[in-house]
């Protein structure tokens, strides 16, 4: 039997195929769709003469039909994973918890203003954007070590700027080393 002879076999036996198909994946949509798999399956066969062709088309259909159901099982079984670790209403965080986050990104944004243009960039690029560093370096034209030096410079203004680490206001926009530096020490 050749191909020609294959596809005309699958022409013949087509009614039974589609039911045959129905019976393994419950719905005719899916049975249509894998008849359409299996007529595209059916012009990569290569090989000698097949001695019973209907048995040979009626194994791929099966096979065909076996493949489509372990797919939705594997999606089913996915969506259900990825739906488990999503937040439920419970887990969602009080208006308190939610007001305080609101106002450290705020304290965290007007820090950010005050930075220079390279600092900032890179601070938001990390850890708005989640690019890593090297990504980052190579946008910015500079060393994955100045990215980490820039990135440093962003968390110490940050950290100056807390309400209980004890800096005044004054000095929140001046890292330690630089005051001393303009103070001549």
């Amino acid at each position: 039997m050749t191909l020609g002879g294959l596809r005309a076999v699958f022409l013949a036996e087509r009614a039974m195929l589609l039911r045959l198909l129905v019976a393994r994946l419950g719905s005719v949509e899916e049975a249509e769709d894998a008849l359409q798999d299996l007529w595209l399956k059916l012009e990569t066969v290569t090989g000698g003469p097949i001695a019973e062709p209907v048995g040979y088309i009626c194994r791929m259909a099966n096979n065909i039909a076996v493949d489509r159901r372990r797919r939705a099982v594997r999606r089913v079984d996915r969506d259900t994973g990825w739906m488990e670790t999503q937040s439920g209403a419970d887990e969602q965080p009080d208006a308190e918890r939610a007001l305080i986050a609101r106002e450290r990104l705020a304290r965290v944004e007007a820090t950010l203003a005050r930075l220079p243009d390279r600092v900032a960039t890179a601070f938001r690029l990390y850890r708005f954007e989640d690019l890593p560093q090297k990504a980052i370096a190579e946008r910015m034209g500079i060393t994955v070590s100045g990215v980490e030096k820039l990135l440093h410079r962003a968390y110490l203004r940050i950290h100056v700027q807390r309400p209980d680490s004890g800096a005044d206001v004054a000095r929140a926009g001046r890292l330690p080393h630089e005051e001393d530096q303009r103070d001549g020490r």
